[in-house]
Formats: C-alpha cells, sequence, structure tokens
C-alpha cells in the first residue's frame, strides 16, 4: 500500500469518525468510539474497501496519532478534532507549559486579530508544543502563521487546558491578549 493510499484512508477515517459519521450509517458514543466491524461496512457501501489490516496501518503509521484502537481491538475513534454534537471527549485538565503554538494562514489573521483564536466548528482550539508541528498546521491553510500563546498566565487567570492522547493541547478559546 503506498503512502498516498494510506493518507487518503486516513483523510476518509478523519471525516467519518470526526465530522460525518452518518455518511457511511456509523454510531459514535459520546466518547467518539466507533465499532470497527460497523465502519468497514459502512465503507464498502460506499464503495470504499477497508479491513483491519489497512486501518491498523493508518493507525500505527500516522505520525500525528490522530487515531486510537480500543484495547480489545474492536473500536475505534479520532482523539479529538470532532465537530459533531454526539461526541464529547472528556479529557483530565492538565497544566500547560509556559508556551503553545498555533499555526494558522494569514488569511485568517484579521479575524483571529479582533476574536482571538475560536474552535469554529470544532469543539475546542487546537495548540502545539512545538513550532514546527505548529508551522506544518498552517501551511495546510494557506501562507503559515505562527501564533505564540501564554499558555501558562492563561491557565493561571482560569482558562482550562487538556491534552489529547495525541498531545495536541486544548482549550475553549485564546483571547488576543495572551498572543506573544
Amino acid at each position: 500500500m503506498s503512502n498516498r493510499q494510506l493518507d487518503d484512508i486516513s483523510k476518509f477515517l478523519s471525516f467519518v469518525l470526526r465530522h460525518e459519521p452518518q455518511a457511511i450509517g456509523l454510531q459514535l458514543d459520546s466518547e467518539g468510539w466507533a465499532s470497527i466491524d460497523r465502519l468497514i461496512e459502512g465503507a464498502a457501501r460506499e464503495g470504499r474497501d477497508l479491513d483491519l489490516q489497512l486501518i491498523r496501518a493508518v493507525v500505527s503509521g500516522s505520525d500525528k496519532k490522530r487515531f486510537g484502537i480500543s484495547e480489545d481491538g474492536l473500536r475505534i475513534r479520532a482523539v479529538q478534532g470532532h465537530s459533531t454534537a454526539d461526541v464529547q471527549l472528556q479529557h483530565t485538565e492538565k497544566q500547560p507549559p509556559e508556551w503553545l503554538y498555533h499555526g494558522t494562514a494569514t488569511r485568517f489573521l484579521p479575524a483571529i486579530e479582533r476574536e482571538g483564536l475560536i474552535p469554529g466548528a470544532r469543539h475546542h482550539v487546537h495548540l502545539s508544543a512545538d513550532r514546527s508541528t505548529a508551522m506544518d498546521v498552517g501551511k495546510r491553510y494557506g501562507t503559515p502563521v505562527l501564533l505564540k500563546i501564554e499558555a501558562l498566565r492563561m491557565h493561571q487567570q482560569g482558562f482550562k487546558f487538556f491534552q489529547a492522547d495525541n498531545g495536541v493541547w486544548l482549550t475553549d478559546k485564546v483571547p488576543v491578549e495572551f498572543f506573544d
């Protein structure tokens, strides 16, 4: 299987496990878990040939660790980035490092400078502990720009932070006054 094919499967899994499970008749529980068997069946109805081996290859091969498989091996979920109202992952609150980063595109800066960082369709704002990962995210949306966030100061002022299983930091919003 080529990297391009695995990337295509990863994008499909992101779509159905984060945003539109109903597109293939899939049901997610409140923690985002779905039956792997139902995922394979739903994908087949849409003309996608998935099997357990391919799914495991995508999950284990993803450098961003976007997905998790349950300990019993029967269920899969996206570890963060959900926009569907049915999923409300319960993350443990955690103290962030002094600085976190957010990569975006320059075309979004006017809105960000007015409103701060808001989750949009997602449940949380996504932040990274390292600059390069944040810049890679920004490149996906156009000419990238890196925002440096005073995360520890935010936390000290009552903002809650969580960390997803893949290391991505999550918070409800980032007001402009916390941009460095």
